[in-house]
């Protein structure tokens, strides 16, 4: 396979491999129209070189279940060798990474591998039944990957420059100068974002804010050159730019289609600033960046804290989930959530292993996914337990697939960015809803989280409530503007990056923030963001949907059932198609406007109903069972597993907790 991509051109021209397979074709009938006129010796001659040409060109005719069997095994075999280097280069092992780009390349090869594409194409044709479907979706599959042999070798200098920009980030010094000895404190970036939430020092919130500042720079240079290599890539794929690429490829949609909706819900919310101005009329330098978190919320965060332990956290999701009924279908599951230097700073979740069949049997699938939890650093627990749901949610959806054909069951096109997302979201708001906290978050006495608490913080935070999808709307913009930007250069960059962060949070100072974003660093994620808002907007309506048909959501397995009915769809519908059959509706706003801007009286009456038809839902008291086998980790060191049972590896991971606890 790999060596089609190296072979020349047999009409002396350089082509993409669509157009080598085309000028093979052409070859091969000239040439054997030559060979009829000519006798003798001469005529065997030009046989031998024709049949030389249609041994190179001509694809060896099989079944369309043949072709079927041969595709997945392929595919399944080259995910699994760059999953698995991928896992370990972003958990801080530098030594994989030449391996990494090297299996990557070899995937992406095949993904736009022009003769594997005709094939399927023909086959698709003569196909009939279940087969042509399956063969559709190799054939759609393939569409989207077709790249020319000069792109190939562009994209593989792109995945360089992305994994020294990954090594820079990751080995860099991270910290701060202590406002009050003047000397560096050494810090991770997550470490320095919960601190600028939660410390009540505002000397050493800016200190942290100026240091975020600078290591957003360490990369400058190359970022400009990555999106000059991103943007060529598009264009030679026939797109005006890298992000009209993504949004085509990820979502079938338009720059114009999303940014028109987004638009709207800024021109709609937006009213939410003048409210914080107001505001700060009574809370002198709210607006500053490294204020207005902690005195918006950071006092809350402390109260809130006790109920929201980590190590109560993995007891919690297993209870909450295995209420909700979700199964992961004989699935794997790694979980390496707390923070060390060198690991990648952002959690994610990615499958090295795809649901795929051998043999017409199911076989289950293997996820792995992360988190930074800085333990025992007040606020580090509601983000831990955030990250359960949310990548715990990403992982259901695709272990829970039974599409038959692999190349619908990983996070990559076909599949959607916003569908994987209205999943992992949809279940992260289930454990920040008023009805989940005052159920499952209990502190140390065994007391449950007060209303009393949430009314205030509600009460509080309620001008905050309208501008919830700013932060999306605002790397969205930006990386629009910094795809689309002539000649980009780095002080373009910057004013890209001040504009849009005063445009999208009004803060009183400038701040490139923007460039502290990682998902604009590596191409899978980066003009995929929008992915968060459309999820924002699909989920809200389908928690609508859910509430006006049961009431609640919280330890509710019917929502979980009919979760697991589309899961089990895969990657096999568009975003659009798949918000029909999960809401009965098209893709609206309407949800999200409704919830957003809605009173803060009419919030609370909500809150107070919803807690109200809780107390007739019984308690989830049984054993977890996720139908997985389980492993927590830490780097390359395995901690514990539920061979035994959940609750026994929750208990091993407390106590293993203990041992890491900030001193």
């Amino acid at each position: 396979m790999e060596n089609m991509w190296r072979s020349p051109c047999l009409s002396g021209k350089e082509c993409n491999n669509y157009g080598r397979i085309l000028c093979m074709k052409k070859i091969i009938k000239k040439k054997i129209t030559k060979v009829k006129k000519v006798k003798g010796v001469r005529k065997l001659k030009k046989i031998q070189k024709v049949k030389k040409v249609k041994k190179l060109a001509v694809i060896k005719l099989v079944t369309a279940s043949e072709l079927l069997a041969q595709l997945n095994a392929q595919y399944v075999k080259l995910h699994r060798a760059y999953e698995e280097y991928f896992w370990l280069s972003y958990m801080g092992d530098r030594t994989v990474t030449k391996a990494m780009n090297e299996a990557l390349a070899k995937r992406d090869a095949f993904r736009a591998d022009a003769v594997m594409y005709l094939k399927v194409c023909e086959a698709h044709k003569k196909a009939k039944g279940t087969n042509k479907k399956k063969l559709a979706s190799w054939k759609l599959f393939f569409e989207k990957f077709q790249t020319p042999l000069k792109l190939l070798t562009l994209k593989n200098t792109i995945a360089e420059l992305e994994s020294k920009i990954r090594t820079i980030h990751a080995t860099q010094k991270e910290g701060y100068i202590d406002p009050k000895t003047r000397n560096f404190v050494e810090a991770s970036s997550v470490k320095m974002r919960t601190l600028m939430r939660t410390d009540s020092n505002e000397l050493l919130r800016k200190a942290c804010f100026e240091a975020k500042e600078k290591l957003a720079l360490s990369t400058l240079t190359d970022y400009v050159a990555l999106i000059g290599l991103r943007n060529e890539y598009a264009r030679g794929l026939g797109f005006e730019d890298f992000y009209a690429y993504k949004i085509s490829t990820d979502e079938g949609m338009t720059k114009a289609e999303l940014f028109t909706l987004f638009a709207d819900i800024f021109e709609k919310t937006k009213y939410a600033f003048v409210d914080i101005r107001k505001l700060e009329e009574k809370m002198p330098d709210l607006r500053r960046p490294w204020n207005f978190g902690y005195m918006m919320s950071g006092d809350f965060t402390k109260e809130e804290d006790p109920y929201f332990q980590f190590d109560d956290a993995l007891l919690a999701w297993g209870k909450s989930f295995s209420a909700l009924g979700i199964d992961y279908r004989g699935g794997r599951l790694t979980l390496d959530l707390l923070d060390r230097k060198g690991k990648w700073n952002n959690g994610f979740c990615h499958w090295p292993e795809i649901v795929h069949y051998k043999n017409s049997k199911r076989i289950p699938g293997a996820s792995n996914f992360t988190c930074n939890v800085v333990f025992g650093q007040v606020g580090s627990g509601s983000q831990g337990l955030n990250t359960l749901f949310h990548e715990g949610g990403h992982a259901a959806h695709y272990l829970n697939s039974t599409e038959t054909e692999s190349c619908l069951n990983t996070e990559y096109p076909p599949a959607s960015t916003a569908w994987a997302e209205t999943h992992s979201m949809f279940l992260d708001t289930v454990s920040s809803s008023i009805e989940w906290k005052t159920r499952y978050a209990k502190n140390k006495k065994g007391e449950v989280y007060p209303f009393d608490l949430y009314e205030r913080k509600i009460q509080k935070m309620y001008p905050l409530i309208a501008t919830d999808l700013m932060g999306i709307i605002f790397v969205s913009d930006y990386e629009r503007e910094i795809y689309e930007t002539v000649e980009l250069t780095e002080e373009k960059v910057l004013e890209i990056a001040k504009r849009m962060f005063a445009k999208y949070f009004d803060r009183s100072e400038e701040s490139v923030y923007a460039l502290s974003i990682p998902h604009i660093y590596s191409s899978d994620s980066s003009g995929a963001y929008h992915g968060y808002g459309l999820a924002e907007l699909s989920l809200s309506q389908w928690r609508e949907y859910f509430y006006d048909k049961y009431g609640y959501i919280v330890d509710n397995r019917e929502v979980g059932k009919e979760m697991a009915k589309v899961w089990k769809l895969g990657s096999s519908k568009t975003f659009k198609e798949f918000v029909k059959i999960a809401t009965g509706k098209p893709l609206t706003a309407d949800a999200y406007i409704q919830v957003v801007t809605k009173s803060l009286p009419d919030t609370l009456a909500d809150a107070k109903r919803k807690m109200i038809i809780m107390q007739s839902v019984p308690e989830y008291t049984k054993l977890v069972n996720f139908n997985a086998k389980i492993q927590m980790v830490h780097g390359t060191k395995v901690i514990c597993d539920n061979k035994k049972s959940f609750e026994d590896m929750a208990e091993k991971y407390r106590k293993w907790l203990s041992s890491q606890k900030e001193r």
